[in-house]
């Protein structure tokens, strides 16, 4: 097994410990990698500290050139990176490879970008100019669902900002931000990125570290919480974007079986891993048996298995924890509605749950109200839309929803009362580098992605000048 090092200011180097990292498809370790110590996530912060001042003065074309030659990195080591993604967590090789690749596009999506002065007023009395400033060092930790993808989200912005980074990926899907890492660290100047891998320890040491500005997270709203409590006696800027309970409302002009292929896999990409999946749909009583059978069919006919496996649809849960949380959203559902496919696991090795649909649920079942993470589909029948509005509403959750509809006009209406930070129409899961992303209620807090994610990495200054000081 290869050993994966950390990256701090410019060398790859040991961890004080080591830990093994798991293959949730064998449950085997795929390799063993270097295990930060607080002192030397102490160091990390440190360099990049060191790196800012220097870094922040470069040129922005020059840090654009930087992000371009990362993203060239990624794409020239595509194959190995996609392999090592789906063995630590699990995804089947083609969305790795799209992952990794669409990481590469990330990068150049912002090594894009500019982030130029604006004149607000100029007149005899005062010329007013708005410009942004970076912030310093930069916390980005990411999940396990998409731990090259969610990275890429928030590293090409933080450097071409002028900010220098400590990034932390999740403690069970380390392996290919680490080779990135290395990969990085001839690319950019010393500490200018900084790559440490932890085992679930390290993240409230640099949540509080005195000398990190910003914090970037992505994960759950309960570890959101505690990052936002963290990062408040400095009151260091946060970006949060934090669990979800998406609703897909469908109307009765909705042919099920035309749409019932774009709503399973909007449901059940990732093994259902994703933040901003369907995880709950809301079908009019007119069409309800026909898309419960519709997405039965699709459900009993995914192929489940081992990522590296050629036809694989949809590999395990990424790990032991929420392999469980999603067996126990099964029994509830079982408890609760009617399983009408799936409802168990694969085999007994590895966390393979297949695809479970579950109809005759309603309102306050835990499956429908909470998040479940996994590949577990309840469907709720509704016979009026704007009370289906109304009980996806209810939700102490907003990231994402959709509206289903031929009735492009009904949709808007129905789209805008939608308290959700992104509301799809005849589709979901549809996100792009220049898009701006973020979340309601408990689903998070600024927004990433785009001009808008961009410039959650900066500080803005405002000049406001007289002609003359008489």
């Amino acid at each position: 097994m290869s050993a994966y090092k950390l990256l701090i200011d410019g060398r790859l180097v040991d961890g004080d410990s080591t830990m093994d990292v798991l293959n949730p498809a064998t449950e085997e370790p795929v390799a063993q990698c270097a295990r930060a110590s607080k002192a030397q996530l102490d160091e990390a912060v440190a360099a990049a500290k060191r790196a800012f001042p220097a870094w922040s003065a470069t040129a922005i074309d020059d840090r654009r050139g930087a992000l371009v030659k990362i993203a060239e990195a990624i794409e020239a080591n595509g194959q190995e990176l996609a392999r090592l993604l789906t063995q630590e967590q699990g995804k089947p090789l083609a969305d790795a490879m799209g992952e990794i690749f669409g990481a590469a596009a990330f990068f150049r999506y912002f090594a894009s970008l500019d982030l130029p002065q604006k004149v607000i007023e100029e007149t005899d009395q005062r010329r007013v100019v708005q410009r942004r400033k970076p912030l310093g060092v930069v916390g980005c930790i990411v999940p396990w669902n998409f731990p090259v993808l969610l990275m890429a989200f928030k590293v090409p912005a933080a450097l071409l900002a002028g900010n220098t980074v400590v990034l932390k990926p999740a403690a069970t899907t380390p392996l290919s931000t680490l080779k990135i890492g290395e990969l990085a660290k001839d690319l950019l100047p010393a500490g200018v990125l900084n790559v440490i891998a932890d085992a679930n320890d390290l993240g409230g040491e640099l949540t509080q570290h005195p000398d990190v500005r910003k914090i970037s997270f992505t994960g759950s709203t309960e570890t959101g919480r505690k990052v936002m409590a963290g990062a408040a006696d400095a009151l260091k800027r946060v970006t949060l974007e934090l669990g979800g309970n998406d609703a897909a409302i469908v109307l009765g002009d909705v042919d099920p079986k035309a749409a019932a292929a774009k709503i399973f896999t909007a449901a059940f990409q990732n093994a259902g891993q994703v933040c901003i999946a369907a995880k709950r749909v809301y079908v009019h009583d007119s069409i309800y048996e026909d898309m419960c059978a519709e997405l039965a069919k699709l459900a009993d006919a995914a192929v489940v298995g081992d990522g590296l496996e050629q036809g694989v649809q949809m590999g395990p849960l990424q790990n032991s924890a929420q392999f469980k949380k999603v067996l126990d959203f099964i029994e509830v559902g079982r408890r609760d509605g009617k399983i009408v496919a799936g409802g168990e696991r694969v085999g007994d090795q590895g966390y393979f749950i297949r695809p479970t649909i579950v109809r005759d649920i309603e309102d306050g079942s835990r499956l429908v109200d909470e998040e479940q993470f996994g590949p577990v589909l309840p469907l709720i029948r509704f016979k009026d839309a704007d009370e289906a509005v109304a009980r996806a509403n209810a939700s102490d959750y907003g990231l994402g929803g959709s509206i289903w509809t031929g009735d492009m006009e009904r949709a808007y209406q129905l789209a805008e009362q939608l308290d959700a930070g992104t509301v799809w129409i005849n589709k979901h899961l549809d996100l792009a580098p220049h898009i701006p992303f973020g979340g309601a209620k408990l689903s998070g807090v600024g927004s990433e992605l785009g001009e808008a994610g961009l410039a959650e990495f900066t500080q803005l200054q405002v000049i406001n000048a007289a002609p003359s000081p008489a």
